[in-house]
């Protein structure tokens, strides 16, 4: 398989390109020479096949060759709002579920979460948080990274949200009374977006879900065993990509 590299720079057929020092650190470990072709592609469609010319003691110099149409993505544009989990759960599941297909994700804080980020922290978690979602992309084979959100409180965040549009499902996850996932996959084709909120360790609280429902969510539930935290949304990723390809 053609190594595969994430490049944030403008792409075009007969360019030469000096590769970020990610990538040219990748291409350094995998000992590639003069002449191999990689795949490069930069998070905003389609990919790019290039050619290695050069390569210095930190320098990687390629000619992208020709861009190639490469449709991975959902038909459903999917987001999640998760009130992150604790002990670096959270990388997993922005790895997990970029690689399912996720469009979008909003890391929160909610009563009951373990994990509370502020200030600098949560800058440089978010900023390792996009890397892993690159990293997914670049593995996976998508040509659109997920963009991670600045960590928000969750009722900040509702707050901020604007009315639900005719083609938006909003949803969000209930260890209560809910809607069941087949009733709830009906109503998914008529929607060209989708967002999923998801509670910490222990849910939401009865005052947060209610205060989701009036900003247009709809309580819905996975079936009768509880799903941890960072598995909950992983299982609504592949249910979606399987029936939504």
């Amino acid at each position: 398989m053609t190594p595969r590299f994430h490049v944030d720079l403008p792409l075009q057929a007969d360019q030469p390109l000096s590769l970020p020092a990610s990538a040219a650190r990748h291409v350094q470990v995998l000992r590639l020479q003069p002449g191999a072709l990689v795949t490069l592609f930069n998070g905003q469609g389609g990919e790019w096949q290039a050619e290695v010319l050069r390569m210095g003691r930190g320098t990687v110099e390629v000619s992208v060759l020709t861009q190639r149409t490469a449709q991975r993505e959902m038909s459903l544009r999917v987001s999640l709002a998760i009130a992150m989990p604790a002990n670096d759960r959270m990388d997993g599941l922005i790895e997990k579920a970029t690689e399912l297909g996720v469009a979008a994700i909003q890391p929160l804080t909610s009563e009951r979460s373990v994990l509370r980020l502020s200030g600098d922290r949560a800058q440089k978690k978010v900023s390792h948080w996009q890397g892993v979602a690159v990293a997914a992309c670049e593995q996976s084979g998508r040509t659109h990274v997920p963009k991670i959100a600045a960590v928000m409180n969750m009722v900040d965040w509702l707050k901020s949200l604007p009315p639900s549009a005719p083609d938006e499902l909003r949803c969000v996850l209930s260890l209560r009374e809910g809607a069941h996932w087949p009733a709830l996959q009906s109503q998914l084709g008529t929607k060209l977006h989708a967002c999923f909120l998801s509670g910490p360790e222990g849910g939401l609280t009865e005052a947060e879900e209610a205060l989701a429902r009036q900003h247009g969510f709809t309580a819905t539930s996975l079936g009768p065993r509880v799903l941890r935290a960072d598995t909950a949304p992983l299982a609504v990723m592949a249910a979606l990509g399987l029936s939504m390809g």
